[in-house]
């Protein structure tokens, strides 16, 4: 049978406590860690994507988006609240819909975070490159700094950025919850400050029309920018380091994605009132917005009638340069260029947590897990992803690998709404210290959600997520279930179990004081 590894809830926790981290983050850091992972790429650069597809329908594209987020969100809070370990998805799925979902699931959430590091990448480099084009007046070539999509070579600051990350991740530097909100507050304030500059000098002709290309591209734009909210499952991840995660994880999941979609809210509210914001032009056989197709275009992207067209690659820096703050522009870009590294090392490191888990369980070779003499730290796989995200940030464009990782975020976010009904009825007994309300109403809207975001992102990203998905059944069938744990009948997992010995768990880079 193949859902008949079901990995019990009270061993998962009794693992987790032999192995624990030390629990050190109250509430109000884990907003900020929310925050901070959720603040980056999807709002500083995806506004220009999303103003390609919808126009000003994408104030109602960040509304679905968020929709769908919210009531994920809920589903989270109780597994995450009722299952406070490491994992994620992987875990909620391995405790209740067993082995093969939850590593279909685990096998999702590493397309997740290496695509979305490298999307990320792609975006500080754009805010880095306009910087100091800006600053200093020259002029870099764009085959050094853009993808060969984006009508350059290679993308030269993207694949540093994510190699400064990874060797960051090898050598252990930590990065303390002090430094993350410092680093928020930044993000914070570079947002408020485009807010407070844009919005008074709203034009409302730039609203109309209001969605040029119909609801297809509001609900193209969705799917796009909904890699704007997907940090917030990054949160679950540091449910092992939590003070009292039974209240403070639901306060952390929740809290950090109301923050954020009244910023995004109000700052693509600027976007679109101060310059405009409709698509570039529109394929009458494809009904889509179509992608920038030079450097010149993606930086200034012309205009239409009398309305600027938002697709440059530091939106929100373009945007206050257009109405006349060009040193505060170069600000948010300064701010980009210094907070968005924060991003991609809590993305790189969630995919490096999940690779332990699930070596853990035995699904992933133990070489994966190994630890650096000197740094104790997981060199070896953590070299590997940092290699695949310099790749993926050296040659595609950011809204093709925004879709690829919304993809498997949807995948995984679906799975765990799922399993919160599941769990409600095979464990109803089970203490919940924070239930979903309405949970038969709830899941099933975010489940609908994402399969509705999922059939709006583009054909390509839709086929990669499936041969991706194809690969890891091949990989599962032939390696992962000969091997695991669980199916081995090592149900918990002891220290000195010599049969069967788990991987060390590392030290946390992003989460530690």
């Amino acid at each position: 049978m193949l859902f008949d590894r079901v990995k019990p809830l009270d061993a998962i926790l009794a693992t987790a406590e032999k192995k624990s981290l030390t629990r050190t983050l109250g509430a109000f850091q884990l907003t900020m860690l929310g925050i901070g992972a959720v603040i980056g790429t999807g709002i500083f650069v995806l506004t220009a994507e999303a103003a390609q597809k919808a126009g000003p329908g994408m104030m109602i594209s960040f509304i679905i988006a968020g929709f769908v987020c919210a009531f994920a969100a809920l589903c989270y809070a109780e597994m995450a609240s009722m299952v406070p370990v490491s994992g994620s998805a992987y875990t909620y799925s391995y405790a209740v819909m067993g082995e093969l979902i939850a590593w279909m699931v685990g096998w999702a959430l590493i397309l997740e975070y290496a695509v979305a590091a490298g999307a990320v990448s792609v975006g500080w480099s754009g805010y880095v490159v306009g910087l100091i084009e800006h600053s200093f007046g020259i002029d870099i070539p764009a085959k050094f700094v853009l993808g060969p999509f984006d009508g350059g070579m290679i993308n030269l600051p993207a694949m540093f950025i994510a190699g400064v990350v990874t060797m960051l991740l090898v050598i252990g530097t930590r990065e303390s919850a002090t430094i993350n909100a410092i680093l928020v507050v930044i993000k914070v304030t570079a947002l408020t400050l485009f807010i407070i500059l844009a919005v008074p000098v709203m034009n409302m002709e730039n609203f109309e029309p209001f969605a040029p290309l119909g609801i297809g591209g509001i609900g193209a734009a969705a799917a796009s920018i909904f890699f704007a909210y997907v940090g917030f499952d990054a949160v679950s991840t540091a449910a092992e380091e939590t003070k009292n995660p039974q209240r403070n994880m639901p306060i952390g999941l929740i809290g950090s994605l109301a923050i954020c979609t009244i910023f995004y809210l109000l700052v693509a509210a600027g976007v679109i009132g101060s310059v405009g914001a409709q698509p570039v032009g529109i394929d009458a056989a494809a009904g889509h917005a179509l992608e920038p197709g030079s450097r010149e275009l993606a930086a200034a992207c012309g205009a239409i009638g009398d309305q600027a067209v938002v697709c440059s690659k530091e939106a929100l820096a373009w945007t206050l340069r257009e109405i006349g703050w060009p040193q505060i522009g170069n600000l948010i870009g300064l701010a980009a260029g210094l907070a968005l590294p924060s991003v991609i090392l809590m993305m790189m490191f969630g995919q490096t947590r999940i690779f332990f888990v699930m070596s853990r369980d035995g699904l992933l070779p133990q070489a994966f897990s190994k630890i650096h003499p000197k740094f104790n730290t997981p060199h070896v796989i953590t070299i590997i992803t940092g290699i695949a995200v310099a790749l993926f940030a050296a040659f595609f464009p950011v809204g093709q690998l925004a879709n690829i990782s919304n993809s498997g975020t949807l995948f995984a976010f679906a799975a765990v709404s799922i399993a919160v009904m599941v769990i409600r009825r095979t464990d109803p007994g089970r203490h919940r210290p924070f239930k979903t309300p309405l949970i038969y109403i709830t899941a099933p809207i975010a489940i609908l959600g994402c399969l509705y975001l999922f059939f709006n992102l583009d054909q390509k990203s839709i086929n990669l997520f499936l041969i991706w998905a194809g690969v890891g059944l091949i990989v599962y069938f032939l390696y992962s279930r000969s091997r695991s744990h669980v199916g081995r009948g090592h149900v918990e997992v002891h220290e000195d179990d010599a049969d069967a010995p788990p991987p060390p768990v590392p030290p946390v880079p992003s989460f530690k004081d």
